[in-house]
């Protein structure tokens, strides 16, 4: 049977994901993983963990091996020093992701797995950037798309992802709502196989609103927006209080919960279960997932960095790709 191939981008490449990269070739991943990155780089970074892998180049159709890692070489644009940000290589980083897109456009790669880059070196080379979900939305054309974390046996997407704190308010519309439930009801029916989604929906303000007293967006937005959602028969549920929702006896009826704001629900997720975390872009024509931490400089090259959101990142992007083909040859059976 021929494995599913997941470009796997390295990210920054001061930071820990070319260490973390190094890990795959003896993971059992029940995938074809190809790194993507600057071959020199990972060869060097090998060396300085005293890690014994084999660095081949990727080539279509030869079967992945233990203890050897393909990679799409791509050079850095400047020389990198571990744990030192380099603006130089803002381009380097964000041709890693245009490479990843291509080859899943034109089917070389089933998904991508992004390991973690650093949005300010981005910003201060110039290019105006607030992170993968948006870069992506916006190069695949996609109007609308959802970040959910899963980790700690917990789903956490979010209505609203990297804004300030004072503009969220504002931004939690009925067409917002409106727009992301579905996206979230669908990509849980397609990619992670659950037939009838049941979700549950944060409040925006503390007791969720408490009958108007401490806001109404839950009364003129959410619930509203709910109500629309119900009657064209998506199973969700709230607006519940945010500081309660998250209880076992809560969560046990649901599948996913949708935060109002990135603070709202990822805290509780990563607590839950950080560092085996996965972050997914919902809503894209594609398998996107990617780790859910950081650049961590200070660890970068030090061997003390873990690869298990990553290992996990990979499995749920493996899990999303059979659930994808499932569910395209039930249709097609469906229609024959």
């Amino acid at each position: 049977m021929t494995l599913p191939v997941l470009a796997v981008t390295s990210g920054e490449p001061a930071g820990i994901g070319p260490d973390i990269c190094l890990d795959l070739a003896e993971a059992d991943t029940r995938c074809h993983c190809v790194i993507l990155g600057d071959k020199h780089l990972l060869q060097q970074r090998a060396r300085q963990l005293g890690k014994h892998i084999n660095l081949r180049d990727y080539q279509t159709g030869v079967p992945p091996e233990r203890g050897t890692l393909d990679v799409w070489h791509i050079p850095l644009r400047a020389p990198c020093e571990t744990g030192r940000l380099n603006t130089a290589n803002a381009a380097y980083v964000l041709e890693l992701l245009d490479t990843a897109y291509n080859g899943i456009c034109d089917g070389t790669f089933a998904g991508m797995v992004t390991a973690p880059l650093h949005k300010g070196v981005i910003n201060d080379a110039g290019v105006p950037f607030s992170g993968h979900t948006e870069y992506l939305a916006e190069k695949s054309h996609t109007p609308q798309v959802v970040m959910m974390l899963a980790g700690g046996g917990l789903r956490v997407a979010l209505a609203t992802t990297h804004l300030p704190l004072k503009d969220v308010a504002a931004q939690i519309t009925r067409p917002l709502l409106e727009s992301v439930l579905p996206i979230l009801h669908r990509d849980l029916q397609t990619k992670f196989g659950l037939p009838s989604p049941r979700i549950l929906v944060a409040g925006l303000n503390p007791h969720a609103g408490e009958g108007g007293h401490l806001g109404r967006e839950e009364i003129d937005t959410i619930i509203p927006a709910l109500e629309t959602l119900q009657q064209q028969g998506l199973n969700v549920r709230g607006p519940f209080p945010a500081d309660t929702l998250f209880q076992p006896f809560i969560l046990k009826d649901a599948d996913a919960v949708l935060a109002m704001y990135h603070d709202q629900g990822l805290p509780v997720l990563k607590y839950a279960g950080f560092g085996e975390g996965v972050n997914i872009t919902l809503g894209l024509p594609f398998i996107r997932t990617s780790v859910d931490h950081g650049t961590a400089l200070d660890l970068a090259g030090t061997g003390k960095a873990a690869s298990g959101s990553l290992l996990a990142a990979v499995d749920t992007a493996l899990e999303m790709a059979h659930h994808i083909n499932r569910s395209k040859t039930q249709s097609i059976q469906a229609t024959t």
